[in-house]
């Protein structure tokens, strides 16, 4: 059975782990598309203010946008970022006066509309670039032992949703019967507690996930309070208050409404228990559509309704798919008409899922070359194949299911024994044991002449015989008629037994009796060719949905296709406004007699490709200053571009210049200029400057 789809299964999830290993953590939803400085700029002057532009809305506090001088120490005003507008996506922070030439160093930690924190940093340069000491944290946002569990508790919730919403619809529509069976109430119940305990985790790792990283913040209340205001934190308390009302519904469910044996009241209790499941399920899955990528962006009042959709339509498939699974392994029989009402519901269901799938992947990417070149659009490649592997095990479990219905019609039970199988009746008892005396044969266990009759009557003539023998009677009833399983040697055996009996070798013999019942059941069950089908192909399904989730959950931590590709517009559009003619300063003293001055260099129109170089050489009156020779030589370090020498000639006094100077790559590029104001005295100096 399930051993020889093991190798299957563990290729699917090898497959699925490959992804997600290769697919890493992608935190960043709002990307930086620019910044006043621009990132790698040499200005001349200190700037009053540094201000950062991102992709979408972002949220920030006193720490988000920090500048740090080549020490390593604030020069910013350490207040709270203000706002600039441009739908709350622009934000600067002031710089204290008197600021050092040298570099400085940005970082910013904010924390993007869809929930997702953003983090990262750059250089600029006042005056001229210098060596810098200002250190970075090592982890980011959202990463390290914190982003870790946050991620798992993440996966969890998904799956405790998929499987609380999806169980509880599969016992509710397709099987009421299951809903006093034991293993059906511990999958919705486990899949609830493991919702409640993944949100509770989720709201207490918040703080320093979305923060300082650190695990000691997650008890700190002044984190937890600022957690609380924010649309995540609203989020979380609103899912962990329909996580209330859900235990209600659970709790009526597997309690009141296994118990009715009156239709109306049944049907009256079904209509119920169906609004009040519909508007939970609908609420805990406006809880992540109201908070992640759904909310923000393009279309947000259409997309966080059909999100609401897709996350239902997951919620029945899959959830359903695990609660028909845990039937046929751990429940008694399943009457066919269920399972081929479920196979309608995960048909609708799909249907469902191709329609919000087709909307959120248009939103979400946009292009066939965000589809392709970005990480989003891979792994959602890589998931569509896996729905697609999906429906199409799927398929063979509808087959299967159609062969239930041509071989017994509706009205049967999987693993019963074909023409003479009872209709169905009263759920077993949880544990799996055989009915006490008297009551309605399961409809997987029907009354004949089996082997599980057999073992009952053997077992009470047994115990008759033994208290016969502990009476020093002789022991009647192991004859040939008890051996045979006669219909005789029960009511033979019974009535040699003593009024005053063992309870507890009664109770003994009892669990024999259910434990061989139970045994010949199952041996039935699994004899089934039907049922043993069709579980084959709904635990592959059940694999494939594990790696499917797993997939899903990487894609609402990774930065949606369509954005990355406006951020890298934004960016080219930046660069491309920062085209002109680049102009430096650059001050030199040679030592010797006369040989201090500044050299100004116009690089035009400073961009790739062809250009020209204008040299002036200045003393320290701001007068043209002649010099012997003059060399400019220019350096792609991160390319290992260079050195590009410029040939230069005199123009007049102090000016010098070339053209047709091809600069090959855009970049930050070291400019070296070589002074010599005497056969002696001579001077190197050089500065960077982003050309292209």
């Amino acid at each position: 059975m399930a051993a020889r789809l093991l190798p299957v299964l563990l290729a699917v999830l090898l497959a699925g782990l490959a992804v997600l290993a290769g697919a890493g953590s992608a935190g960043a939803h709002a990307a930086l598309t620019g910044s006043d400085p621009q990132q790698d700029s040499v200005v001349e002057q200190a700037p009053k203010e540094v201000a950062l532009t991102f992709s979408e809305q972002i949220a920030v506090d006193e720490d988000a946008i920090r500048v740090l001088d080549p020490a390593g120490n604030r020069v910013d005003t350490e207040e709270t970022p203000r706002s600039l507008g441009s739908g709350g996506a622009q934000y600067a922070v002031k710089l204290r006066a008197g600021l050092p030439d040298g570099t400085f160093t940005v970082a910013y930690q904010v924390v993007s509309a869809d929930s997702h924190p953003v983090a990262g940093a750059f250089t600029f340069s006042i005056g001229a670039p210098s060596e810098t000491s200002a250190a970075v944290p090592d982890q980011a946002s959202g990463g390290g032992a914190v982003g870790a569990l946050y991620g798992i508790a993440r996966y969890l919730s998904y799956a405790g949703f998929t499987l609380l919403v999806g169980g509880a619809a599969f016992v509710l529509a397709c099987w009421p019967r299951g809903a006093g069976v034991r293993p059906m109430q511990r999958l919705v119940a486990f899949s609830w507690v493991g919702l409640t305990a993944a949100t509770l985790a989720m709201l207490l790792l918040r703080g320093p996930y979305a923060g300082s990283g650190k695990l000691g913040d997650a008890f700190d209340l002044e984190v937890l309070g600022g957690v609380l205001e924010t649309k995540t934190g609203a989020a979380l308390v609103s899912r962990l208050l329909l996580l209330a009302a859900a235990a209600l519904f659970v709790a009526v469910l597997f309690g009141a409404y296994a118990r009715r044996e009156d239709p109306k009241e049944r049907r009256d209790l079904t209509f119920g228990l169906t609004i009040g499941g519909t508007v939970v399920a609908v609420g805990l899955a406006a809880t992540w559509a109201m908070s992640e990528h759904a909310s923000t962006g393009l279309q947000a009042g259409i997309a966080m309704p059909v999100d609401v959709l897709h996350l239902l339509a997951v919620a029945a498939w899959l959830g359903g798919l695990t609660a028909l699974l845990v039937a046929l392994y751990r429940g008694p029989a399943v009457e066919r008409a269920a399972v081929r009402r479920f196979s309608r519901v995960a048909f609708g269901s799909v249907v469902v899922l191709a329609l919000t799938g087709l909307y959120q992947s248009w939103r979400q990417v946009g292009s066939w070359s965000a589809l392709t070149g970005t990480s989003y659009g891979q792994l959602l490649l890589v998931k569509v194949g896996l729905v697609a592997l999906l429906v199409a095990v799927a398929g063979l479990s509808r087959r299967w299911t159609g062969r239930l219905g041509e071989a017994s019609g509706d009205s049967g039970a999987l693993g019963s024994e074909g023409e003479g199988a009872a209709a169905p009746g009263p759920v077993e008892p949880a544990t799996g044991s055989a009915p006490d005396s008297g009551s309605a044969p399961d409809s997987g266990s029907a009354p004949d002449s089996g082997d599980g009759e057999r073992a009952e009557v053997i077992a009470a003539t047994g115990e008759a015989s033994e208290r016969a023998e502990a009476e020093g009677r002789p022991a009647a009833g192991r004859g040939a008629e008890a051996e045979a399983g006669a219909p005789g040697a029960e009511s033979a055996a019974t009535a040699r037994v003593p009024a005053q009996a063992d309870p507890a070798r009664e109770a003994q013999l009892r669990r024999q009796r259910e434990a061989a019942s139970a045994a010949t059941r199952k041996k039935r069950r699994d004899g089934d060719p039907e049922r043993t089908g069709l579980r084959r192909s709904v635990l592959l399904e059940a694999g494939i949905a594990v790696v499917v989730l797993a997939v899903t959950t990487v894609l609402t931590t990774t930065e949606p296709g369509r954005t990355e590709e406006e951020a890298a517009a934004g960016t080219s559009a930046s660069a491309a406004q920062q085209q002109g003619p680049v102009s430096l300063s650059v001050p030199f003293d040679t030592g010797g007699k006369d040989g201090k001055g500044t050299v100004l260099l116009d690089v035009d129109p400073g961009r790739s490709g062809d250009n020209a170089l204008h040299v002036y050489v200045q003393d320290p009156g701001e007068e043209p200053l002649d010099v012997p020779e003059l060399k400019v030589a220019l350096t792609l370090e991160a390319q290992e571009l260079g050195p590009l020498t410029a040939p230069l000639e005199r123009i007049s006094e102090g000016h010098w210049s070339a053209t047709g100077v091809q600069i090959p790559l855009a970049g930050s590029w070291t400019v070296a200029v070589t002074v010599r104001t005497s056969d002696i005295d001579q001077v190197t100096v050089s500065k960077n400057a982003r050309i292209g």
